[in-house]
């Protein structure tokens, strides 16, 4: 089996008014992504999707489409997808960085592989550890006061236990936002906050710890990426756990944190770690250093969600059950390009066991909502 062709679709889908996100990192009101669709010389076909943003990863969807089209597919074509080694390597020789791009192009191989072979990817990666339905906790933007109180109450009776609370941005502000939360959900569902690397360390200990009475869940990344030190400081003199996010691409960074003991749970997901192979590897790794692994979110479609859902489900220590993730991407926007989309019923996401990544696009969709921005 061999890769015959390789095209990208940009295409764009704006969120859904209520669940547009604010962030340390700016605002999202849209999503312009892209679809990778690999054609093998035997007539498999499998998807994949780069959920870009630059702000976060650095990628843009016009350079996605062009890294792809220009500089990996020609190293690509006349590849087996079954040997992703190869594929890897190759990839990292013509072009540094890109992860969301290559694992666009990695869980497209992996979709190949389970549809050639009649088996869901998370039955590749070894088989199920967990059913195939996962609970999730909601990520809540940086809101002001009032929308923040009412999008809690809403969130609560959609069935969520468990809150994560944008914050990275001015403290006072911050601490008030993630106390009117607490009081709106009560003392027994589970709270946490992301800062998206928005805070230095001193400003993370003192709101942390000045949110002690609020009993959070977890910390997610609350220093600057690069910064093992900070990270480290903020594990050691606050009580919460720690996970690190934006600071932990690839194995050398789960290595880094895990050698400078800087957290407590690393996120991973297979477009931020470069594919589901890498995203396992980190996995692997972290569990046989005592370390939680738990799943990130970029706000994916159906594609990447999937890829998520397999990965979640095929390794044991993404420990969903103790630290929910973010699986919730494709209900934040308008609209599906999936004809047979990932189950997304309130807080819990569930797959299916049909082969590969077991979605289908609507291609139609696909070319009426081409990015032209």
């Amino acid at each position: 089996m061999q890769i015959k062709s390789i095209e990208t679709f940009a295409v764009e889908i704006p969120l859904k008014p209520e669940r547009r996100m604010i962030t340390a990192l700016g605002v999202h009101n849209t999503s312009p992504y892209v679809l990778v669709r690999i054609r093998t010389d035997d007539g498999h076909e499998g998807v994949g999707e780069a959920t870009v943003m630059p702000r976060w990863s650095g990628e843009t969807v016009w350079g996605t489409k062009a890294l792809i089209d220009k500089i990996f597919t020609p190293v690509l074509l006349g590849c087996d997808p079954h040997d992703l080694q190869t594929i890897e390597n190759r990839m990292e020789r013509a072009c540094a960085h890109n992860w969301f791009a290559k694992a666009a192009l990695e869980m497209a191989c992996w979709d190949i592989q389970g549809r050639a072979a009649n088996k869901p990817v998370y039955e590749l990666l070894g088989g199920a550890k967990r059913p195939l339905s996962v609970r999730c906790r909601f990520s809540m933007g940086a809101y002001e006061p009032e929308r923040a109180q009412k999008r809690a109450a809403e969130l609560v009776a959609e069935g969520f236990d468990y809150i994560k609370v944008k914050v990275g941005g001015e403290a006072a502000k911050d601490i008030e936002r993630v106390r009117l939360v607490r009081e709106v959900i009560g003392p027994d569902r589970k709270l946490m906050v992301d800062a998206n690397c928005g805070w230095d360390a001193d400003t993370a200990i003192y709101c942390i710890n000045k949110l002690e009475d609020c009993n959070l869940a977890v910390v997610e990344q609350p220093t600057p990426d690069g910064d093992y030190a900070a990270l480290a400081r903020v594990r050691k003199e606050t009580k919460p756990p720690v996970m690190a996010d934006d600071i932990c691409f690839n194995l050398i960074h789960a290595k880094e944190l895990i050698r400078n003991e800087c957290c407590d749970i690393i996120s991973l997901y297979p477009g931020k770690n470069g594919g589901i192979r890498k995203s396992k590897e980190i996995c692997d790794y972290a569990a046989a250093h005592g370390v939680a692994c738990g799943i990130g979110s970029n706000l994916e479609w159906d594609v990447a969600t999937a890829a998520m859902m397999h990965l979640v489900i095929g390794c044991e220590n993404i420990q969903v059950e103790k630290y929910p993730g973010d699986i919730l991407g494709p209900d934040y926007h308008q609209f599906r390009i999936a004809k047979n989309p990932v189950s997304i019923v309130g807080p819990v996401t569930t797959i299916t066991d049909r082969p590969g990544l077991g979605i289908d696009i609507d291609w139609d969709l696909v070319e009426k909502h081409r990015y032209n921005g």
